[in-house]
């Protein structure tokens, strides 16, 4: 493995969820993201010959906003939010400076990315790969002197491939139930101690700059109609390999609600009872059907396989064709054990070692 890892000319990229924190981060060193008390997984992966990196975008931020930061550190540059969008939503157009501490060693028109994101990460590196070959009309209609690259597109050749992993792809219904006046989460029943390591979650996710736009976070792009509709956007291209690996820790009910498993993160618990209890509609008159119950604690397992509407199939490995979403089977685990777990330890360097050599083995 460690020799076709080595002879690979793919520089991997990934990229958090929600509340989540990378290698510039401080917390990083105390509790890596990736890998979580298992120990780093990027380390762990560098050390097996492939090129890995650790992102680090706004914990709370929208799709848009996580996205212009993911490409600054890449190309080692200033972030720029662009002049339409921060005018728009009403926050400083420019970031912080990369230019002398880049993620990765080269940005080039050689570079060739394989970008994996976990959770939202998922959605912020779907946009990106739309905004690194299309650029964006708006910002390019701004007329603005210093219009960024990433704004301008044409660099979709870059992209060699994406990995979602447990990501919402098309929201999650942990938000959207919240504003169905037809459904109230206070009366699912859940484990009393749930409460409590649920609001530790949400205090996570609740901070929020009133100055700003709340249209421009994360909690508004989870939602389902917010999610489709940037879906309308995102290209699914033909040279791109994509890949999603949706999770699953529910059990179905006689009644059709699905429950959480024993093991799963205390945090997720009361979260996953009230998805697992939800059916309803959105603002937009989207049915949110029983097959939205079944999840990982935070992200509907059918929101993970992959976007309404894109092509896709079950994952074949003797045949991995790309253009189209190579849907994993649902991974026995909640939302965090991807990552490695919490309070509840999960081994995932086997999973994403068989996962870089498949990718590899496409170049």
């Amino acid at each position: 493995m460690r020799s076709i890892a080595l002879q690979n000319k793919l520089t991997f990229v990934f990229v958090h969820g929600l509340s989540g924190w990378g290698s510039y981060d401080k917390a990083y060193e105390r509790m890596p993201y990736w890998g979580m008390r298992g120990g780093d997984l990027i380390s762990f992966l560098r050390t097996q010959g492939f090129d890995c990196f650790a992102a680090s975008v706004s914990p709370t931020g929208s799709a848009w906003d996580r996205t212009c930061e993911l490409y600054a550190q890449i190309a080692g540059t200033r972030v720029d939010y662009g002049k339409a969008h921060s005018e728009k939503k009403r926050h400083a157009r420019f970031g912080q400076d990369f230019s002398s501490c880049p993620l990765i060693p080269e940005w080039s028109p050689g570079t060739r990315l394989a970008l994996l994101g976990h959770s939202f990460g998922g959605t912020t590196v779907r946009l990106f790969s739309e905004l690194l070959a299309n650029g964006d009309p708006e910002e390019r209609a701004s007329k603005s002197a210093d219009l960024s690259p990433l704004f301008a597109g044409g660099m979709g050749g870059r992209i060699h491939t994406l990995v979602t992993l447990a990501s919402p792809m098309n929201g999650t219904t942990a938000y959207d139930m919240f504003s169905d006046p037809s459904f109230d989460p206070g009366k699912v029943n859940a484990p009393r101690w749930s409460g409590p390591f649920s609001c530790l979650m949400s205090m996570k996710t609740k901070k929020w700059d009133e100055s700003r736009d709340r249209t421009d976070s994360a909690g508004h792009d989870m939602h389902l109609d917010q999610a489709m509709e940037l879906n309308r956007r995102i290209t699914t291209f033909e040279h791109v390999y994509y890949f999603s690996v949706p999770c699953s820790y529910t059990i179905r009910q006689a009644d059709g609600a699905h429950v959480p498993r024993r093991g799963m993160e205390p945090l997720f618990v009361l979260r996953s009872c009230q998805i697992g209890a939800y059916t309803g509609k959105t603002a937009n008159g989207f049915d949110v059907g029983e097959e939205w119950r079944e999840n990982d604690g935070l992200v509907n397992s059918v929101s993970a396989a992959c976007p309404i509407g894109s092509p896709s199939t079950p994952l074949n490995k003797n045949l991995i064709l790309p253009g189209r979403w190579n849907v994993f089977p649902s991974y026995h685990g909640d939302h965090m054990s991807l990552q490695g777990g919490l309070f509840h330890r999960h081994d995932i360097r086997n999973f994403y070692l068989a996962l870089l050599e498949m990718i590899t083995r496409l170049e």
